[in-house]
C-alpha cells in the first residue's frame, strides 16, 4: 500500500486574505535642478555681499600708502602686517573695546532679563489684553535706531527736554553717564525684538507639560521657573549671541549722541574708530581695525556659545 502525493499547485481560495508582500525599496528621486535653483541665488548673494567684502577688507588691510618725496603721488603697495601693528599700538581703539565690553556686561543681562519677563507675561494665562501688550512691547523696535537716538537725545538735553526738572539736576550727557544713557536707548529699542524670539520659543512648548504640572499642584511661577525657562534656554542663548555681536558693532546711537554730548568722541566705540579713520581717509588702517574687530566678535561669541553648551552638558 503506497501513499500518493498530490503535486498539483494549490489554488488559493477566493475568500482567503492576501499574502503580505515584501515592500519594494523606493528609488531615490533626486532633483538636481531644483537644488541648483534654490542654492545658486543664495550663493551669489552670499558671495557678493559677504565673502567678497570680507576678502576685499583683508586685502586692503595688507596695503600701505607710499609717496615719492613729500608731495609725490601716493600709491598703494604691499605692506604685510604693518597696519595690524598700528592697530595693536592704538590705545584709543582698545579703550573703546573695553568700554563696549563694560557696556555689554551691564546692558545685555538687563535687556534679556526684561525680554524674558515680558515673554513670560505674554505667555501667562493671567495676563489680559495680550494683543495690546504684545504690540506695545514690540513697537520700539519698529523705530529706526537713529530716530530713537535723536528722540532720547532731546529727552536728555536739559534745555530741550520736557522733563527739565530731572535733566537739570542729573546730566545724563556727562562723561560719567552718557554710556548708560546710550545703554538705555539700546535697551528700549531691542527688548521687543528679543522678547519676540523668546515668546516664539514659548509657543512651541507642548500644552500637555503645563497640564501635567498643574495636576501636580504647580503654580504659574513654578511652571515658569521649572518648565518654561529650561526649555527656552536655546532661544535665550541665541538672543545673547545676537546681543554680544550688536554690542561690539555699536555705531548709530553713539554717532547721534556726538551732537548732544562732547563726551562722545570719535573713538568712543570700535565702529566709531573705524568710521573716523576711514574719513581721514585712511582706508587701509580702517580695514585692519575692521578685521581685528570682526575676529574679536567671533572669538567672544564662540566662547560664549561653548560656555553655554558645556553648562548644558553638566
Amino acid at each position: 500500500m503506497s501513499a500518493t502525493v498530490d503535486l498539483a499547485p494549490t489554488v488559493p481560495r477566493a475568500d482567503a486574505p492576501p499574502r503580505p508582500t515584501k515592500p519594494r525599496g523606493r528609488a531615490r528621486v533626486q532633483h538636481p535642478l531644483a537644488i541648483v535653483i534654490f542654492v545658486v541665488p543664495f550663493g551669489i548673494l552670499f558671495s557678493l555681499f559677504y565673502l567678497v567684502p570680507i576678502g576685499y577688507a583683508i586685502y586692503q588691510s595688507l596695503l600701505v600708502i607710499e609717496r615719492e618725496g613729500t608731495f609725490g603721488e601716493a600709491r598703494e603697495v604691499f605692506g604685510g602686517l604693518t597696519q595690524y601693528v598700528l592697530v595693536f599700538q592704538n590705545g584709543p581703539f582698545w579703550e573703546s573695546i573695553a568700554r563696549v565690553l563694560t557696556f555689554g556686561a551691564v546692558q545685555v543681562p538687563i535687556m534679556l532679563g526684561l525680554a524674558l519677563l515680558f515673554a513670560l507675561l505674554l505667555d501667562s494665562p493671567l495676563l489680559r489684553g495680550k494683543r495690546f501688550f504684545r504690540l506695545a512691547f514690540f513697537v520700539p523696535y519698529a523705530v529706526p535706531g537713529v530716530i530713537a537716538a535723536i528722540m532720547w537725545g532731546f529727552l536728555y538735553s536739559p534745555s530741550l527736554s520736557p522733563f527739565s526738572a530731572v535733566t537739570s539736576n542729573i546730566n545724563f550727557l556727562s562723561a560719567d553717564l552718557v554710556l548708560w544713557a546710550i545703554a538705555n536707548v539700546v535697551t528700549w529699542v531691542f527688548v521687543g525684538y528679543n522678547m519676540l524670539i523668546i515668546y516664539s520659543s514659548l509657543l512651541a512648548i507642548p500644552a500637555e507639560l503645563y497640564e501635567a504640572a498643574r495636576l501636580d499642584g504647580a503654580g504659574q511661577l513654578r511652571i515658569a521657573w521649572a518648565i518654561k525657562i529650561p526649555l527656552i534656554l536655546p532661544a535665550i542663548t541665541l538672543t545673547a549671541i545676537f546681543s554680544i555681536i550688536g554690542t561690539l558693532q555699536l555705531l548709530a546711537e553713539p554717532q547721534v549722541f556726538r551732537s548732544f554730548s562732547s563726551a562722545v568722541t570719535s573713538t568712543f566705540t570700535p565702529n566709531l574708530t573705524v568710521y573716523s579713520t576711514s574719513s581721514i581717509p585712511n582706508f587701509n588702517l580702517a580695514a585692519a581695525f575692521s578685521v581685528v574687530l570682526a575676529l574679536a566678535t567671533f572669538i567672544l561669541s564662540f566662547a560664549f556659545l561653548k560656555f553655554t553648551q558645556r553648562k548644558d552638558e553638566k
